[in-house]
């Protein structure tokens, strides 16, 4: 039996969850490095291998966030790399859109198209709609988005 077929222990579970959740907290008030501190300490709690654990999914999530938030940009990228080999990594619009607006404040434009789409894709125009407009605009840069919303 892999461990994808299995839950993380309630008492892991539980210790998981709260340090997640005290970094939430400190997220939430701006204080990112802490936040990213008590991600950590999560994650150093999931079993290997990581990547079979659907709470490393959403742990490397908050990681990335709080990374790209505070300008860690390299921390965010490794972290939202990881999480797309994680149990519901890849389709994640979220997921999708922090890699895009990494990859694309790095330059590779192409890549953070793709990665932009799919979180158009996956979520629509409104999940830009918290987001610095120059995501958005890029990504009409590149696509027809009225017509992808047609298509729909």
């Amino acid at each position: 039996m892999t461990s994808e077929n299995r839950e993380l222990s309630p008492v892991l579970h539980s210790q998981i969850k709260k340090f997640s959740s005290d970094g939430d907290l400190l997220a939430e008030s701006g204080r990112f490095e802490e936040a990213v501190a008590q991600y950590n300490k999560a994650w150093a709690l999931i079993p290997s291998p990581k990547n079979d654990w659907e709470a490393a999914t959403w742990i490397l999530a908050a990681i990335a966030d709080a990374c790209f938030l505070s300008g860690f940009t390299t921390s965010a990228r490794e972290a939202l790399q990881y999480a797309m080999t994680c149990p519901g990594g890849i389709g994640n619009p979220f997921l999708h859109l922090r890699l895009g607006q990494v990859l694309l404040d790095d330059g590779q434009d192409d890549r953070a198209a793709d990665e932009l789409m799919r979180a158009y894709m996956g979520a629509g125009q409104q999940i830009f709609a918290a987001e610095d407009a120059r995501y958005l605009a890029f990504l009409k840069t590149r696509a027809d988005l009225d017509a992808e919303v047609k298509k729909r």
